[in-house]
C-alpha cells in the first residue's frame, strides 16, 4: 500500500497486468485472506472491497521508490522477491500495477 493506493508486481502476461494494458483498468479488491481465491470456494464475496483503477507505473524512480517501500515491509521474504522484482522489471517480464480507489 502507498498511501491509499494498492501497488502489485506481477508477471507481464498475467490477466491483471493485459486488462490493464488493454484500458480494462476498472478492478473489484477485495480485502482479507482466504488462501487462495481460486480454492475458496467464493469465501472471497464476503470480504470487504472497493472498487479502483488501475495503471502501469513505468517511472524507474517511482518503481524503485516502491520496492523500497515493499523490502521495509516485507523484510523477512524480501531477499528472495526483491531481486525477483527488481529483475523482472527491469527485463520486462514484470510489471508494476497501481491501484488507486474509485
Amino acid at each position: 500500500q502507498d498511501g491509499t493506493d494498492m501497488v502489485v508486481v506481477t508477471a507481464s502476461n498475467a490477466w491483471r497486468a493485459r486488462a490493464v494494458g488493454q484500458g480494462l483498468a476498472r478492478a473489484q479488491v477485495w480485502v482479507g485472506d482466504v488462501g487462495q481465491w481460486q480454492r475458496s470456494d467464493g469465501e472471497y464475496k464476503n470480504l470487504p472491497s472497493l472498487v479502483a483503477s488501475g495503471a502501469h507505473v513505468e517511472d524507474a524512480a517511482e518503481q524503485a521508490r516502491v520496492l523500497q517501500i515493499f523490502g521495509s515491509k516485507y523484510a523477512d521474504e524480501w531477499g528472495t522477491w526483491g531481486p525477483r522484482f527488481s529483475n523482472g522489471l527491469a527485463d520486462g517480464s514484470r510489471v508494476m500495477l497501481r491501484y488507486q480507489p474509485v
